[in-house]
């Protein structure tokens, strides 16, 4: 639990500290909504899905190539039903959380830009076989990600990236594209 207070107390001075120092630099807000996978053996059953996923950030744009970032990340839920002796077994597994690292950005031209990311993501999932509770499990992890961003106009800006998150011992990948709002 001092996990989540920690990532809500580190996404709370982000969202902060842009309104407090607006006229010294861009301040963000954006969102984006994208297609999360996961293909993990999950006691023993096979989940293999995909899910809509969001997100919703803000940060600080230091200068045409460094910002930080806050948010928070669902990646929506990812179900698998396979048949048994016994009957149909679902599993069904789901995990959010608070972000919080760094995009560092390189200028193509004067509206393109390729984009790379990195932090970590302060998650809590949860697991069920046939309704029924197997696990809740929360962590902090890495996240590295590659995308590109495009101004279409002085204040937005559209987005899109992968991101590559690890739960644990699990991987999903989450491509997603998204719009921008700086504050300048």
């Amino acid at each position: 639990m001092k996990i989540r207070h920690l990532a809500a107390a580190a996404v709370s001075l982000t969202l902060l500290a842009g309104p407090i120092n607006a006229c010294a630099g861009d301040f963000y807000l954006g969102a984006s909504v994208g297609n999360a996978t996961l293909d993990e053996d999950f006691d023993g059953l096979a989940v293999d899905d995909n899910s809509t996923a969001f997100r919703i950030v803000a940060g600080w744009r230091f200068n045409d190539y460094f910002s930080l970032e806050g948010g928070y990340h669902d990646f929506g839920n990812f179900e698998q039903t396979v048949d048994d002796a016994g009957g149909p077994v679902t599993a069904k597994l789901s995990a959010d959380g608070f972000i919080f690292g760094a995009t560092g950005r390189v200028p193509v031209s004067e509206r393109f830009a390729l984009t790379g990311s990195a932090g970590m993501f302060f998650w809590s999932g949860r697991a069920e076989i046939n309704n029924v509770s197997q696990a809740t499990p929360e962590d902090s992890n890495l996240y590295l990600g590659a995308g590109v961003s495009f101004d279409v106009s002085k204040n937005f800006q559209l987005t899109g990236d992968w991101i590559r998150y690890e739960l644990e011992s699990t991987v999903s990948g989450v491509l997603s594209v998204g719009l921008q709002y700086r504050f300048r």
